[in-house]
């Protein structure tokens, strides 16, 4: 079909996340998960890729980056967004222990607003993982039920 293969993407974005996560902690980055990846659109082979990749928030020792991947236009040189995905990095030691990260302190309205939904996402997944009660999840609970009842 002529299109890159997802894999390849897939391992582009793991590299530019891992560059990111680094950048805001400079320490050792371990990925720990791929958390939602959409293949809005197909990327012909030939195409000029562009990834940008951001740290939408830190927690104690994870962070999670928010990868958007642009294909440009070969003859305008216009870049449109085909594709996203959010990854989860943690900090480790040289021992492989995870360590603390530096806080993150979003200044734009798209990282507010990717920093607010991060804490969602977070709690989302540890209760799926069965590592967090639904009923602790404030974040999540704040979405569906009305703060002044």
């Amino acid at each position: 079909m002529g299109n890159l293969f997802g894999g390849q993407l897939l391992a582009w974005m793991d590299v530019i996340a891992s560059v990111s996560a680094h950048r805001h902690c400079r320490r050792t980055v371990v990925t720990a998960s791929v958390n939602n990846v959409s293949f809005t659109e197909a990327i012909i082979q030939s195409s000029i890729v562009t990834l940008e990749a951001k740290v939408s928030r830190a927690f104690y020792s994870s962070m999670e980056i928010f990868i958007d991947v642009f294909v440009e236009d070969p003859s305008s040189g216009k870049k449109r967004k085909c594709n996203e995905a959010i990854y989860t990095f943690v900090a480790v030691d040289q021992y492989g222990s995870a360590i603390q990260v530096p806080e993150l302190i979003p200044e734009s309205p798209e990282e507010v607003s990717r920093f607010e939904g991060a804490l969602r996402r977070k709690q989302l997944s540890l209760i799926l993982a069965g590592k967090m009660k639904p009923q602790d999840a404030t974040e999540l609970k704040a979405l569906f039920f009305d703060k002044e009842k």
